[in-house]
Protein backbone atom coordinates (compact mmCIF):
# COMPACT_ATOMS: atom_id res chain seq x y z
CA UNK A 1 0.00 0.00 0.00
CA UNK A 2 1.23 3.50 -1.09
CA UNK A 3 0.14 6.44 1.32
CA UNK A 4 -0.30 10.04 1.30
CA UNK A 5 1.18 10.81 4.23
CA UNK A 6 0.65 14.89 3.70
CA UNK A 7 -3.06 13.81 3.05
CA UNK A 8 -3.56 11.21 5.60
CA UNK A 9 -2.11 14.16 8.23
CA UNK A 10 -3.76 16.73 6.54
CA UNK A 11 -7.26 15.45 6.53
CA UNK A 12 -7.42 11.80 8.49
CA UNK A 13 -6.04 12.40 11.75
CA UNK A 14 -9.51 11.06 13.11
CA UNK A 15 -7.58 7.45 12.35
CA UNK A 16 -5.27 8.28 15.34
CA UNK A 17 -7.74 10.70 17.54
CA UNK A 18 -10.63 7.90 17.52
CA UNK A 19 -7.40 5.54 18.56
CA UNK A 20 -7.33 7.08 22.54
CA UNK A 21 -9.81 4.95 23.51
CA UNK A 22 -7.61 2.22 22.42
CA UNK A 23 -4.45 3.77 24.30
CA UNK A 24 -6.75 4.35 27.79
CA UNK A 25 -7.77 0.62 27.02
CA UNK A 26 -3.94 -0.54 26.91
CA UNK A 27 -3.58 1.31 30.36
CA UNK A 28 0.77 2.15 29.55
CA UNK A 29 2.83 2.02 32.47
CA UNK A 30 5.97 3.57 32.91
CA UNK A 31 9.03 1.70 32.87
CA UNK A 32 7.25 -1.16 30.09
CA UNK A 33 7.82 -2.27 26.70
CA UNK A 34 5.28 -1.69 24.20
CA UNK A 35 5.43 -2.50 20.71
CA UNK A 36 3.13 -0.30 18.36
CA UNK A 37 2.14 -2.67 15.03
CA UNK A 38 1.25 -0.47 12.56
CA UNK A 39 2.54 3.04 13.85
CA UNK A 40 1.80 4.96 11.02
CA UNK A 41 2.92 8.72 11.90
CA UNK A 42 3.49 8.12 15.23
CA UNK A 43 0.85 9.97 17.47
CA UNK A 44 -0.32 7.43 18.95
CA UNK A 45 3.49 6.33 19.56
CA UNK A 46 3.82 9.32 21.29
CA UNK A 47 0.69 8.98 23.71
CA UNK A 48 1.85 5.68 24.99
CA UNK A 49 5.93 7.22 25.38
CA UNK A 50 3.87 10.23 27.39
CA UNK A 51 3.04 7.57 30.12
CA UNK A 52 7.14 6.82 30.48
CA UNK A 53 7.09 3.51 28.71
CA UNK A 54 9.40 2.74 26.48
CA UNK A 55 7.76 2.36 22.82
CA UNK A 56 9.05 0.74 19.49
CA UNK A 57 6.89 1.65 16.71
CA UNK A 58 6.72 -0.59 13.32
CA UNK A 59 5.55 0.10 9.89
CA UNK A 60 5.70 -1.76 6.60
CA UNK A 61 5.34 1.63 4.71
CA UNK A 62 8.87 3.41 4.21
CA UNK A 63 6.55 6.81 4.13
CA UNK A 64 5.02 6.17 7.08
CA UNK A 65 8.32 5.04 9.02
CA UNK A 66 9.80 8.66 7.68
CA UNK A 67 7.07 10.43 8.70
CA UNK A 68 6.89 9.57 12.12
CA UNK A 69 10.59 10.05 12.14
CA UNK A 70 10.40 13.56 10.88
CA UNK A 71 7.28 14.08 13.33
CA UNK A 72 9.14 12.81 16.80
CA UNK A 73 12.72 11.88 15.87
CA UNK A 74 13.20 11.29 19.69
CA UNK A 75 11.23 8.04 19.52
CA UNK A 76 12.17 5.12 17.54
CA UNK A 77 10.82 3.47 14.42
CA UNK A 78 11.54 0.57 12.84
CA UNK A 79 10.34 -0.39 8.93
CA UNK A 80 9.60 -3.62 9.10
CA UNK A 81 6.79 -5.95 8.44
CA UNK A 82 4.41 -7.28 10.85
CA UNK A 83 4.40 -10.46 9.31
CA UNK A 84 7.97 -11.28 9.32
CA UNK A 85 8.82 -10.11 12.62
CA UNK A 86 11.75 -10.88 14.92
CA UNK A 87 10.98 -9.59 18.16
CA UNK A 88 11.34 -12.78 21.06
CA UNK A 89 9.62 -12.62 24.25
CA UNK A 90 10.76 -8.80 24.92
CA UNK A 91 7.53 -6.91 24.82
CA UNK A 92 5.17 -6.37 28.03
CA UNK A 93 2.43 -5.25 25.43
CA UNK A 94 1.36 -5.17 21.24
CA UNK A 95 -0.59 -2.28 20.78
CA UNK A 96 -2.61 -1.39 17.38
CA UNK A 97 -4.93 1.02 15.85
CA UNK A 98 -6.29 0.80 12.47
CA UNK A 99 -3.66 -1.29 11.35
CA UNK A 100 -4.28 -5.18 11.09
CA UNK A 101 -6.93 -4.82 8.63
CA UNK A 102 -4.06 -3.94 6.23
CA UNK A 103 -2.49 -7.17 6.80
CA UNK A 104 -3.46 -9.87 4.99
CA UNK A 105 -1.51 -12.90 6.44
CA UNK A 106 -3.20 -12.35 9.96
CA UNK A 107 -2.01 -15.98 11.47
CA UNK A 108 1.97 -14.97 10.88
CA UNK A 109 1.44 -11.65 12.50
CA UNK A 110 -0.52 -12.81 15.48
CA UNK A 111 2.61 -15.47 15.52
CA UNK A 112 4.71 -12.51 15.67
CA UNK A 113 2.82 -11.25 18.08
CA UNK A 114 2.40 -13.81 20.32
CA UNK A 115 6.30 -14.42 19.96
CA UNK A 116 7.31 -10.97 20.56
CA UNK A 117 5.29 -11.12 24.24
CA UNK A 118 6.67 -12.18 27.04
CA UNK A 119 4.01 -14.51 29.08
CA UNK A 120 1.64 -12.45 30.85
CA UNK A 121 2.11 -9.88 28.25
CA UNK A 122 -1.09 -8.41 26.47
CA UNK A 123 -2.09 -7.54 23.00
CA UNK A 124 -4.49 -4.14 23.11
CA UNK A 125 -6.39 -3.24 19.42
CA UNK A 126 -8.65 -2.44 16.93
CA UNK A 127 -8.83 -3.10 13.77
CA UNK A 128 -11.68 -2.82 10.48
CA UNK A 129 -14.35 -5.68 11.71
CA UNK A 130 -16.84 -7.46 9.70
CA UNK A 131 -18.85 -5.05 7.64
CA UNK A 132 -16.69 -2.36 7.93
CA UNK A 133 -17.07 0.72 5.75
CA UNK A 134 -19.69 -2.04 3.24
CA UNK A 135 -21.60 0.50 1.89
CA UNK A 136 -18.40 2.33 0.55
CA UNK A 137 -17.20 -0.41 -0.92
CA UNK A 138 -20.36 -1.99 -2.73
CA UNK A 139 -20.54 1.64 -4.35
CA UNK A 140 -17.07 1.20 -5.57
CA UNK A 141 -17.45 -2.42 -6.59
CA UNK A 142 -21.00 -1.20 -8.23
CA UNK A 143 -18.66 1.67 -10.39
CA UNK A 144 -15.57 -0.27 -10.98
CA UNK A 145 -17.25 -3.27 -12.21
CA UNK A 146 -18.36 -1.42 -15.28
CA UNK A 147 -15.02 -0.80 -16.44
CA UNK A 148 -12.64 -4.04 -15.91
CA UNK A 149 -13.23 -6.73 -13.18
CA UNK A 150 -12.99 -5.10 -9.71
CA UNK A 151 -9.32 -5.96 -8.08
CA UNK A 152 -9.20 -8.33 -5.13
CA UNK A 153 -9.34 -6.81 -1.78
CA UNK A 154 -6.16 -5.18 -0.01
CA UNK A 155 -8.15 -5.08 3.32
CA UNK A 156 -9.61 -7.76 5.82
CA UNK A 157 -12.34 -6.99 8.18
CA UNK A 158 -13.07 -10.10 10.18
CA UNK A 159 -15.98 -11.46 12.57
CA UNK A 160 -15.04 -11.54 16.45
CA UNK A 161 -14.82 -15.38 15.89
CA UNK A 162 -12.58 -15.21 13.21
CA UNK A 163 -10.13 -13.33 14.83
CA UNK A 164 -10.39 -14.17 18.56
CA UNK A 165 -9.71 -17.85 16.89
CA UNK A 166 -6.56 -16.88 15.42
CA UNK A 167 -5.48 -15.06 18.78
CA UNK A 168 -6.29 -18.48 20.92
CA UNK A 169 -4.47 -20.62 18.08
CA UNK A 170 -0.99 -18.73 18.83
CA UNK A 171 -1.30 -19.19 22.97
CA UNK A 172 -3.36 -15.50 23.43
CA UNK A 173 -5.92 -15.58 25.68
CA UNK A 174 -8.88 -13.12 24.71
CA UNK A 175 -10.09 -11.13 27.80
CA UNK A 176 -12.55 -9.12 25.78
CA UNK A 177 -13.73 -8.87 22.09
CA UNK A 178 -16.82 -7.03 20.86
CA UNK A 179 -17.30 -5.63 17.26
CA UNK A 180 -19.56 -2.40 17.01
CA UNK A 181 -20.97 0.59 14.64
CA UNK A 182 -19.05 3.53 14.90
CA UNK A 183 -19.62 6.39 11.98
CA UNK A 184 -17.02 8.35 11.14
CA UNK A 185 -17.28 11.86 10.15
CA UNK A 186 -14.80 13.35 7.16
CA UNK A 187 -14.03 16.72 6.62
CA UNK A 188 -15.43 18.79 4.30
CA UNK A 189 -17.46 18.25 0.84
CA UNK A 190 -14.55 16.76 -0.27
CA UNK A 191 -14.16 14.32 2.25
CA UNK A 192 -15.19 11.29 0.66
CA UNK A 193 -13.40 12.41 -1.89
CA UNK A 194 -10.16 12.77 -0.37
CA UNK A 195 -11.12 9.29 1.72
CA UNK A 196 -11.35 7.40 -1.14
CA UNK A 197 -7.91 8.53 -2.81
CA UNK A 198 -6.41 7.80 0.50
CA UNK A 199 -7.51 4.77 1.26
CA UNK A 200 -9.06 3.00 -1.87
CA UNK A 201 -7.07 4.69 -4.65
CA UNK A 202 -5.96 1.21 -6.18
CA UNK A 203 -9.19 0.31 -7.18
CA UNK A 204 -9.20 3.51 -9.87
CA UNK A 205 -5.72 3.04 -11.27
CA UNK A 206 -6.31 2.97 -15.29
CA UNK A 207 -9.81 4.67 -14.45
CA UNK A 208 -11.15 7.40 -16.08
CA UNK A 209 -11.32 10.28 -13.36
CA UNK A 210 -15.17 9.92 -13.59
CA UNK A 211 -15.19 6.72 -12.29
CA UNK A 212 -14.28 8.28 -8.48
CA UNK A 213 -16.89 10.92 -9.02
CA UNK A 214 -19.15 8.30 -9.75
CA UNK A 215 -19.14 6.75 -6.78
CA UNK A 216 -19.11 9.21 -4.50
CA UNK A 217 -22.56 10.46 -6.73
CA UNK A 218 -23.41 6.88 -5.64
CA UNK A 219 -22.80 7.54 -1.71
CA UNK A 220 -24.25 10.88 -1.21
CA UNK A 221 -27.21 10.28 -0.67
CA UNK A 222 -26.19 6.81 1.71
CA UNK A 223 -23.67 8.84 3.57
CA UNK A 224 -24.26 12.33 3.74
CA UNK A 225 -26.34 14.47 5.12
CA UNK A 226 -26.81 18.04 6.91
CA UNK A 227 -23.79 17.08 9.26
CA UNK A 228 -21.32 16.63 5.56
CA UNK A 229 -19.77 13.14 5.37
CA UNK A 230 -19.62 10.45 7.29
CA UNK A 231 -18.00 6.80 6.85
CA UNK A 232 -19.81 3.59 7.96
CA UNK A 233 -17.19 1.83 10.02
CA UNK A 234 -17.48 -1.03 12.23
CA UNK A 235 -14.49 -1.76 14.48
CA UNK A 236 -12.99 -5.13 16.25
CA UNK A 237 -11.93 -3.94 19.80
CA UNK A 238 -10.09 -6.70 21.39
CA UNK A 239 -7.58 -7.36 24.43
CA UNK A 240 -5.93 -10.60 24.79
CA UNK A 241 -2.88 -11.96 27.42
CA UNK A 242 -0.26 -13.94 26.37
CA UNK A 243 -0.40 -17.71 28.21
Amino acid sequence: MSWDTELYEARHNFVWRMGEGVVELLAPRAGERILDLGCGPGHLTKRISESGAQVVGIDASPSMIGQARQNFPELHFVLQDAASMTFDNEFDAVFSNAALHWMLDPAAVVRGVSKALRTGGRFVAEMGGKGNIQTIVDAVHHVVGKYHPVPASRQYYPSVSEYTAILESHSLEVRMAQLFDRPTPLEGDAGMENWLKQFKLYYFENLPPKALSEVVADLRPKLHDSSGWHADYRRLRFVAVKV
